[in-house]
């Protein structure tokens, strides 16, 4: 019986209210919209690009690494709170132990050996992604702007006639990018504004066009400040810097219209600077290119911000 008087056991309300708890996230847990087949994922979208699942790959692996951690730690917690709680017949103080060297080397080594292994496996696959062919099928200079974007496709196109290699407007490109670009490439474009809606779905932005199985290098300029590069589900993104070029390559492998967005924190408007992607197969992506410049959208929109002279080709021996 309790001091009170009552029968009731102090200990059922603290029971009842972890049940209700482990019930809530219970459901929280399972009452989503995912189904068996994305739980592996872990929240990624599918993989819509040859070399998305490297990136995949990586991330499941930081939560195994993290779960696993995570057991460990929560099995030692519940173990020294159970095994060493206070007896309810002895009341004196335990023996107080002030370090144990073998248990404090332990706390020492482990973090360490578990941030080398992170670091390598990101390293190797970051490498890996980065890494750039020397001739890539097709090239598009993305262009960051507040609030939009504009795309340069330095392509041969019937219709437009001029050199990307020599054209002013991409004078902020570097020449060690200029030498994979195809001769006498007069190339089209298309920019978009925050009030520009993809025609087919409705969603907001310009739509970059991009051909199914073939190797794309994006060449990322900026106009003003940092923006970043993002088209959800090929799970990478990378940087636009003002006064700095970056690159990436990938291969689209399934057809179908994704979203895009920037993904750096622009200035007032950077929630409307959103894009979209289609990828279509090489015959359709050709006839878009003939669109263009039918529509006279030929040349190419200046690229940026041009890097200083200490910069501009400090990267030559990375490809």
């Amino acid at each position: 019986m309790s001091p009170n008087g009552s029968d009731r056991s102090p200990r059922r309300p603290m029971r009842r209210k972890l049940l209700q708890a482990m019930t809530a996230g219970l459901v929280l847990a399972t009452a989503t919209g995912c189904t068996y087949k994305d739980f592996p994922r872990l929240g990624m979208p599918t993989p819509t690009t040859e070399e998305a699942p490297r990136i995949l790959s990586l991330w499941q692996g930081s939560w195994a690494a993290a779960l696993a951690t995570g057991v460990l730690v929560w099995g030692l917690i519940l173990w020294s709170a159970f095994f060493h709680r206070r007896s309810r017949t002895k009341v004196e103080v335990p023996p107080q132990t002030r370090y144990n060297m073998p248990i404090e080397a332990l706390y020492t080594v482990v973090p360490l050996i578990i941030v080398s292994v992170l670091f390598y496996f990101t390293a190797r696959d970051e490498s890996k992604l980065l890494e750039l062919k020397d001739e890539p099928d097709v090239t598009i200079n993305v262009v960051g702007y507040q609030w939009s974007w504009g795309f340069n496709y330095v392509e041969n196109v019937e219709g437009s006639t001029g050199d990307a290699k020599t054209d002013e407007n991409l004078a902020a490109i570097p020449d060690r990018f200029k030498e994979d670009f195809p001769d006498n490439a007069g190339g089209v474009y298309d920019a978009g504004t925050p009030g520009t809606r993809n025609s087919q779905t409705g969603n907001p932005g310009p739509t970059l066009w991009l051909p199914k199985g073939k190797t794309v290098r994006f060449v990322l300029t900026s106009r003003d400040v940092i923006h970043s590069f993002w088209v959800v589900p090929f799970l990478m993104k990378q940087d636009v810097i003002p006064g700095h070029t970056n690159a990436f390559e990938v291969t689209p492998n399934q057809e179908g219209t994704f979203l895009g967005k920037c993904a750096e924190l622009c200035g007032v408007d950077h929630s409307r600077m959103l894009f979209n992607v289609k990828v279509v197969s090489p015959e359709k992506y050709e006839e878009h290119l003939k669109k263009l410049a039918e529509k006279g959208q030929t040349g190419y929109i200046p690229a940026g911000i041009e890097q200083t002279a200490h910069e501009k080709n400090r990267e030559t021996n990375n490809l």
